[in-house]
């Protein structure tokens, strides 16, 4: 990757975190000043690519393949790294090099998707997974060290280690998804496609900026075989159809506690922009399973003065609708 190109991406990955709600953990905690350098990567070329190979901080963000150590000057009580790949990827982690003091409450613990001020992305109505099999413990895993595979585009890391000198490593790889669901954007602007194919699952799609979004193309309904399903009204208000595309808002990442903007179960022929003044902007794809499902996107950011005003008796005055 260009250097330029580095410099992009660490700033929207700063630019995450500080509308996340993680500005504080810049601010305040030294071992995340990196994130406001240019990272720097010892490159190693295999037979086949380049392998990374750079400290891991108490906060941090990669976006990168490669291998990450962690090593303690002092105690660090509450870490966290994020890990973002491409809407087509999921995300591998492997644990080497442990040197942890599990009985004096260190740890180590790989999280499927991400927690945000205790709020889950994706939320436990979209992960096809129970929570509690979200979670890998190293401390109490039998089998410590173990390839763990995301099932989206982003994964985290919790970890605690008391003693200075301890630490681990932590591989990271990219695996192409063929059927992506549940992505955070790393940009503010771009396009998208979610397909369901018969599955009973929600598919949300997260741009973390205010974004002016247009629906492109929507498919619903089209039955396993090969005959039409009915024409359906267009309409607002489809939550009951069982297959239907949610507009949500909301300043969090948990999907089921966000603002429902608007619903659609109808091709969106007539349907113009939406301006969408959230901190964090979403396109869920609610499927019954019975049919193929496929809903076709735009984005951009907003500017600061195209962001829509809130009204004084507002429900939420921070997200509006435009």
């Amino acid at each position: 990757m260009a250097v330029s190109a580095r410099i992009h991406m660490l700033l929207l990955l700063i630019s995450l975190l500080s509308r996340l709600g993680l500005g504080r953990y810049i601010e305040d905690n030294e071992a995340a000043e990196g994130l406001y350098s240019m990272l720097t990567l010892e490159q190693k070329r295999s037979s086949e690519d380049f392998i990374f190979r750079r400290s891991l901080r108490c906060l941090d963000m990669l976006a990168t393949e490669g291998q990450f150590t962690f090593m303690a000057a002092q105690p660090q009580l509450a870490c966290a790294a994020f890990l973002i790949g491409e809407p087509t990827e999921v995300i591998s982690l492997e644990l080497s090099d442990v040197n942890i003091d599990c009985s004096a409450g260190d740890f180590i613990k790989m999280f499927d998707g991400w927690v945000l001020k205790g709020e889950k992305f994706p939320s436990s109505q979209d992960h096809p997974l129970p929570l509690r099999q979200r979670y890998t413990d190293y401390c109490s895993s039998s089998a410590p060290g173990g390839a763990v595979l995301s099932s989206q585009n982003v994964a985290m890391v919790f970890f605690r280690v008391h003693s200075p000198d301890s630490g681990f490593t932590l591989t990271v790889k990219k695996q192409h998804n063929p059927m992506p669901c549940n992505i955070m954007s790393q940009s503010p602007e771009g396009s998208f496609t979610m397909v369901m194919p018969h599955h009973h699952w929600n598919c949300s799609f997260s741009i973390i900026y205010p974004v002016e979004l247009q629906l492109t193309e929507l498919s619903l309904g089209q039955a396993k075989s090969n005959e039409l399903s009915p024409q359906r009204p267009m309409r607002w208000g489809c939550t009951g159809s069982g297959d239907y595309v949610e507009l949500l808002g909301g300043n969090g990442v948990d999907t089921s506690k966000m603002y429902p903007m608007a619903d659609l179960c109808f091709s969106p022929s007539g349907l113009t922009q939406m301006r969408m003044g959230c901190d964090n902007s979403v396109v869920r794809l609610v499927s019954s399973g019975n049919y193929v499902n496929r809903v076709s996107f735009r984005y951009r950011l907003l500017g600061r003065s195209e962001q829509p005003q809130a009204s004084e008796n507002s429900l939420d005055d921070f997200c509006t609708v435009g």
